[in-house]
Formats: C-alpha cells, sequence, structure tokens
C-alpha cells in the first residue's frame, strides 16, 4: 500500500471514529435529557432507595417492605421485627452499592436533597441512576470492541458497536436503572480474559491467569444479579474442559464464588433464616402456579406452598417461548441469532471454533435459569432478562458468518463496492425499528422540556414526593414521624416520597396483623395509597384475580369516576360498601384524590385540603 493509500485509509478510519462517537454522545443526551421519562422498573426504584440508605450509613436496607420479607424476618427473629431499618435480602448487592457511592457522591443522602421543581414532572435523581447505568453500557461497548477485535476484526468489531449503539433495547435497559447493564460490562469483560485464557491454551501457555481473571469478573457480575449465576455455571463447564489442569481453574472460579457470596448468604441467613433471601421466591414467576406478585404479598407463607407439579413440562415450555421470542431477546440484532447456524461451520482458527462452545454454554444455562425463575418478552423491560448480555459476542460470531457466505459471491467480483453490503443492510435492518421511533420521541420530549413527561401511568413522581410528606406530617407532639403507607406501588413511595411503604397484603387477614404490628412497633398505618399499578397493565379478571378481598379497593377509584354526575362532583364509592372491607374503611375514611380518580389516599384524617373545602 502506497503511503498515500495509507494516508487515505487511516483519513477514513478517523472520520468514522469520530461520526460514531458524535453519534454515542448525541445519543446519550438524547436518552438523558429530552427522551428521558423517569424511571420505569419497580425493582430499579427499589435498587435506588436502597442504594439512598446506603449512603446514608444505613446499611442495605429498604424503605419498601414486601408483606413475605416481613414474615420471614419475624419468623427468622421468632418476634416482632421493626418496620424501620428493615434489611433487605431480594436484591443482589453490588448495584445498590454502587449507587449508594454515587447518590452519596451527588449529596443525595441528605433528606429533601435534590427537590423537584413546582412545574417538573420527573425525579431529579431518576436521571443520576440512569446515567450510572448509561456510562455501564458505554464502557460495555468500548469493552466489547476489544473483545471482537481481538476475537475476528476491526470491522466486525466496529459494526458490532454501532449495532450496541443503535439498538432500542440496549437504551431501554440503561434508562431504566436496572443492573443490566452492569451485568453487561462485567460478563463482556470475563468474556474478554476467558478468550485470552482459550488463546494460551492454543499456544500451549499457561492459562490459569487470564482464566482466574475472567472467572473474578464473572463473580462481579453475579454479585449484581443473581440470576446470572446459571451463566457462571456454564463457565465453570467450560473451564473445567478447556484448560489445562483439568479441574483446577473451574474449583478455584467455585472457590471465588464461594467466598463473594458467602456474606450475603450468611447475611440473609440470619435475617430471614435461609440463605438465598427473599429473592429466592421469585421461583413463582416461572415454575410456580401463582406468581411473584401473588407470593411476595403474602404474609403466610404457608398458605400457599410452592408447587413443583410437572417441573419438567413447565421448564420445557418456557424455554421454547425462550426460544420463539429469541429475536427481541436479543434486542432484535439480525446478526445475533445467526450465531447459532454459525455453530455448524468449521471456522478455520481454532480458538474462535473452541470460544464459541463457552458462549452455548453460558446462554444454555442462563436460559434454563430464566426458564425456572421466569421471564416475559411481552415486558418491555424485564427485570430477569440476560439474554441480552449475549446479543454483543453472538452478533458477532453471526456477523462473521454471513461475512464469509458473503465473501463467496460470484457478484462481488464484478461490483465489489458491494463488498460490505451486507453490514449496512444488517445495521439498518436491526435499527429501524429504533430510528424510525425517534423523531415521535424527540418531539415530544423537547415539546415538555422544562417538565419532563412522567412513566405515566403509572407513576407520577411529582404527586408522591410533594403530597405523601404532607399526608404523614405529624400533627402533634404525639402524632408519629414514621408513618407506614400502604400502596399497590410502594416501591415508588419509598423512592420518590422517602417514606416507608408496605405492598398491600394479599389478605385482609394480612393487612390486620400488619397493622396491628406496626402500631404496637410505634409505625401505624397512615393511609392506603391506590394507583394505576393495581389495574394498568392487567385485565380486569386479572386484576380481581390478583386483589381478592381488595378489589372493591383497588377499583373504587374507576367507579368513582364513572359515576360522577359532573366534573367537579364525585361519583359513587364501593370501597366503603364492601361488607369484607368495612372495618378497614372505617379506619381510613377520607379519600384524597392526589391526581384525579386515579391516585388515591385513603387516609386515617384529612391531610390535604381539597378544592370543595376550600370553596
Amino acid at each position: 500500500m502506497s503511503s498515500l493509500q495509507s494516508s487515505q485509509f487511516e483519513t477514513a478510519v478517523m472520520i468514522r471514529r469520530i461520526l460514531f462517537f458524535l453519534v454515542l454522545i448525541s445519543f446519550t443526551l438524547l436518552h438523558l435529557l429530552p427522551l428521558f421519562r423517569g424511571l420505569s422498573s419497580p425493582q430499579a426504584m427499589e435498587q435506588a432507595q436502597i442504594g439512598r440508605e446506603i449512603a446514608r450509613g444505613n446499611g442495605a436496607t429498604s424503605k419498601m417492605i414486601r408483606p413475605l420479607a416481613y414474615y420471614e424476618a419475624e419468623k427468622a427473629n421468632q418476634g416482632a421485627v421493626p418496620f424501620t431499618g428493615f434489611k433487605d435480602t431480594y436484591h443482589a448487592p453490588l448495584n445498590p452499592l454502587i449507587l449508594g457511592a454515587v447518590l452519596k457522591l451527588v449529596g443525595a443522602d441528605e433528606e429533601n436533597a435534590w427537590p423537584m421543581g413546582k412545574n417538573e414532572l420527573v425525579f431529579p435523581l431518576d436521571r443520576v441512576i440512569a446515567l450510572v447505568s448509561t456510562l455501564f453500557f458505554l464502557m460495555a461497548i468500548g469493552v466489547t470492541y476489544l473483545l471482537i477485535g481481538r476475537i475476528f476484526d476491526a470491522k466486525i468489531a466496529g459494526v458490532t458497536s454501532v449495532l450496541m449503539l443503535l439498538c432500542d433495547l440496549f437504551w431501554k435497559y440503561s434508562q431504566s436503572g436496572l443492573p443490566q447493564m452492569l451485568a453487561l460490562l462485567l460478563f463482556t469483560c470475563g468474556l474478554y480474559f476467558t478468550y485470552r485464557a482459550v488463546e494460551a491454551a492454543e499456544e500451549g501457555k499457561t492459562t490459569f491467569g487470564p482464566a482466574l481473571l475472567g472467572a473474578a469478573f464473572f463473580v462481579l457480575m453475579v454479585l449484581s444479579h443473581w440470576l446470572t449465576a446459571w451463566v457462571f455455571l456454564g463457565y465453570l463447564i467450560f473451564a473445567a474442559f478447556a484448560f489445562k489442569p483439568r479441574g483446577v481453574v473451574a474449583l478455584s472460579a467455585l472457590g471465588l464464588l464461594a467466598i463473594a457470596v458467602a456474606i450475603p448468604m450468611i447475611r440473609a441467613n440470619g435475617i430471614v433464616g435461609q440463605p438465598f433471601g427473599t429473592g429466592f421466591y421469585v421461583l413463582y414467576n416461572g415454575l410456580a402456579s401463582g406468581s411473584e406478585t401473588s407470593i411476595m404479598r403474602n404474609h403466610d407463607l404457608e398458605s400457599e406452598p410452592l408447587s413443583l407439579d410437572g417441573l419438567l413440562l413447565k421448564v420445557l415450555s418456557t424455554t421454547l417461548i425462550q426460544l420463539s421470542d429469541l429475536l427481541p431477546f436479543l434486542g432484535g440484532i439480525l446478526a445475533a441469532p445467526v450465531f447459532f447456524i454459525a455453530l455448524l461451520h468449521p471456522f478455520k482458527r481454532s480458538t474462535i471454533a473452541n470460544f464459541r462452545w463457552a458462549i452455548v454454554l453460558m446462554w444454555a444455562f442462563a436460559a434454563l435459569g430464566m426458564a425456572i425463575f421466569g421471564v416475559d418478552a411481552s415486558k418491555g423491560v424485564h427485570p430477569n432478562q440476560i439474554h441480552l448480555l449475549f446479543a454483543p459476542i453472538m452478533a458477532a460470531y453471526g456477523l462473521a458468518f454471513i461475512s464469509i457466505l458473503w465473501s463467496r459471491l460470484d457478484v462481488l467480483a464484478e461490483a465489489p463496492y458491494l463488498r460490505n453490503a451486507h453490514y449496512f443492510a444488517i445495521v439498518i435492518l436491526s435499527s429501524a425499528p429504533m430510528i424510525l421511533s425517534l423523531p415521535d420521541k424527540v418531539k415530544i420530549g423537547l415539546a415538555f422540556r422544562e417538565r419532563g413527561v412522567p412513566q405515566w401511568p403509572p407513576y407520577l413522581p411529582s404527586v408522591l414526593n410533594d403530597k405523601i410528606p404532607k399526608l404523614l406530617a405529624p400533627s402533634d407532639r404525639n402524632d408519629s414521624a414514621n408513618k407506614i403507607v400502604v400502596s399497590d406501588q410502594p416501591w415508588a413511595v419509598a423512592w420518590y416520597a422517602d417514606r416507608l411503604s408496605l405492598w398491600l397484603p394479599k389478605t385482609k387477614r394480612g393487612f390486620e396483623q400488619l397493622e396491628d404490628r406496626a402500631s404496637s412497633l410505634g409505625t401505624p398505618f397512615a393511609g392506603i395509597l391506590i394507583t394505576p399499578s393495581s389495574t394498568t397493565f392487567d385485565t380486569t379478571p386479572q386484576a380481581r384475580s390478583q386483589y381478592g378481598e381488595f378489589a372493591s379497593l383497588v377499583f373504587n377509584g374507576l367507579v368513582v369516576d364513572a359515576t360522577a354526575p359532573a366534573v367537579q362532583r364525585a361519583g359513587m364509592t364501593i370501597f366503603d360498601k364492601d361488607p369484607k372491607l368495612t372495618e378497614i374503611a372505617r379506619r381510613y375514611p377520607y379519600l384524597e384524590p392526589l391526581a384525579g380518580t386515579d391516585v388515591i389516599f385513603y387516609g386515617e384524617r384529612r391531610r390535604i385540603e381539597t378544592p370543595s373545602e376550600a370553596n
């Protein structure tokens, strides 16, 4: 290559890199500013408020309390457990710890820090949480480029990076605040060092160092999301056969994992009486006949035992569902599923051929874990979705295989300008859903840029942040300052209002038991908050089944709105007329519409002056 051609090539590469970084910066600013609507995942809000408690020096405690978690804690403690400073055993520890450090750094550990503006509708700290997740995503793109460049070449690495950047699913998870982007970064780092170990094995060098370093990143990945322990299991099996002396790396990696998880497991065992914590009951999403939501709101675990009837059939059916929805799970990146066809291709370099079996094993065990613990493609952002961790590496193998087939076409000899056409086609088709929807999203975002567009329904951060503290403000010296809001979205109350919140128990009996316990501990119930979380995402029969004895309470706002004789006048209520809930209705008789009849607080006494009273 002449010096002129070399100079032109370097200039073209530099231009492409500059364009890539300009698009990256633009997309980052777009998704954090005009396109950002706040956190949408209950688990993300819960981890954020746990992180805030860590920043305050309270440890991994939660202001969002599950009835099941309290039941387990009481049983393990053999007595009453305070609602204040309630210790969390549901979430993996790494993401809340990182969030705690960040929130401490920005001063969010102080009460009433980062207040919402008068007309602001998106919680400012939501952007901080999303920024942390987005930074993990951007770092994952960089590590992916290094990994794919080492396995294949810079061209495939560059196209894979572009596919990640233009993948709507990755941006959704970045905005969600869930730990998936942290897990993606750690998983990619683990893959990088695992491939280095595969290279070392091929060259006859020692594999222990890079393989164990890869295992260390996989261990950190497990601490970011418990479900990725299944991915780690796949790595152990690969390491046991791929690296010599056989079994040494696998046993060492297993030892690292045991050391890392020992502390959280011992802690969980001391709090709830079993080492897997409350997070173990996510199992109800997959194998049991009920759902995680149902079991977490249950104050008596013995009344709803885990049913494992037809275990193999359930696992098989859930696995087949995953296969049918594989493309959406992999972010709609068309090259990613081609990875499974590429398994049939005899790659010339043995390192490439051998490494793909590590990916297969880790993905297969991840799919099994998701089959057992449940995952749903219909929910755009699901907390158990870890298929997307494999999307970049699978896409790289798919691109390599397609490139091999493309290069064998006779037409390229006559039209060499088409040699990269397959890359452009895959990028355009994979990114089309995001690119086509972007103009409308930007238009809406810019129109409401000063106030923001919240995740409504069901979340209104401005209402929870402003009105809940007023509703709970002590009326006199004898009034408790630590009252509890019972709600169908306790994670949002805990995060946005910074107040104790109990998930609405499944039964009236459970409600009254917890009500008596809370009162005796000096943290009485202040009232019940009902939001669209109860009715927006499920059909009416599903919501009726889910809330059982509290169905009249959940649907009360809809009935009030439907039977209103005029805009400014309330309609009839059914909550106070339900014989099952008469006593509860008497204790919480004051209906406070916080956002029309969509968000209603049923209080022990009236705290906010209504428009009718003001007149």
